[in-house]
Formats: structure tokens, C-alpha cells, sequence
């Protein structure tokens, strides 16, 4: 596989690791947003999100739970985003699933998501139309 995740993991690439288990991997982001952005990687492959067994889910969640912590006093960040680009579409560039950590300070220069707004109705129909989806 020429997963460059899958590489790191298996220490063919080198990485600035912060923290590893039996699951995930968290290292910093060689292309950071924000100086401590981190990544959480599962161990195992997995394209995205919706081919990620909810156990692997779980992990990085944890790792998550467990790193944000301390990115924030190392970086002294008194807040971060987290993020998962799913999908090309949505910016993922590493088909590998992975979480963002990104420290977040006021005043760093990133700007909010834009807003949109439903017309009359819409959002109780697209509601409905996701509900049935579902089943």
C-alpha cells in the first residue's frame, strides 16, 4: 500500500510522535495550521471515517481526550478545534483516516466557517430527509 500514514506508522517515515498506543499514533503535522497541530492516525487502515470500525473510532477519540491536553499547555493555547476531512471533496489529501488537533489562540488569524441560511421549511424537510436515510 502507498499509504504515506501507513509508512509512518510503520516507522518507514519518520514523524515528531507525541503519543502511541496499541491503536493510534498522534505525531505533529508537517504542514501545521497552527504551531502544535496534531494528528491522530489509527494504526490500521482505513480510507475515511464511514470505513472506520466504530472500536478504531473510539481509540482516537481517547487519544484525543488524552493529547489536547497537553498540545494546550505546551503551546500555551487556551483553546483548538478538532477536524476530519472526509472525503476529497472535503479536503481530505490523505486518504488514511485522521483527526486534526489544532491549537487555537485569539487573534491567530483563522477565520470562522461561513454561515448559511435555511429557507422557509427547508431545514424541517432536509431534517426528514435525513431521518429517512437512516433507516
Amino acid at each position: 500500500m502507498d499509504c504515506i500514514f501507513c509508512k509512518i506508522v510503520a516507522g518507514q517515515i519518520p514523524c515528531d510522535k507525541v503519543y502511541e498506543d496499541e491503536h493510534v499514533v498522534a505525531f505533529l503535522d508537517i504542514a501545521p495550521i497552527t504551531r502544535g497541530h496534531t494528528l491522530m492516525v489509527p494504526k490500521s487502515h482505513a480510507q475515511d471515517l464511514a470505513t472506520t470500525p466504530a472500536e478504531v473510532v473510539d481509540a482516537m477519540m481517547r487519544t484525543l481526550k488524552k493529547v489536547a491536553p497537553a498540545v494546550m499547555r505546551a503551546t500555551g493555547a487556551p483553546a483548538f478545534n478538532v477536524g476530519i476531512n472526509n472525503g476529497a471533496a472535503a479536503g481530505q489529501v490523505v486518504m488514511h483516516t485522521h483527526f486534526h488537533l489544532i491549537p487555537r489562540s485569539a487573534g491567530d488569524g483563522l477565520q470562522p466557517w461561513p454561515h448559511l441560511q435555511y429557507g422557509p421549511g427547508e431545514s424541517r424537510q432536509l431534517a426528514e430527509t435525513i431521518a429517512a436515510a437512516l433507516t
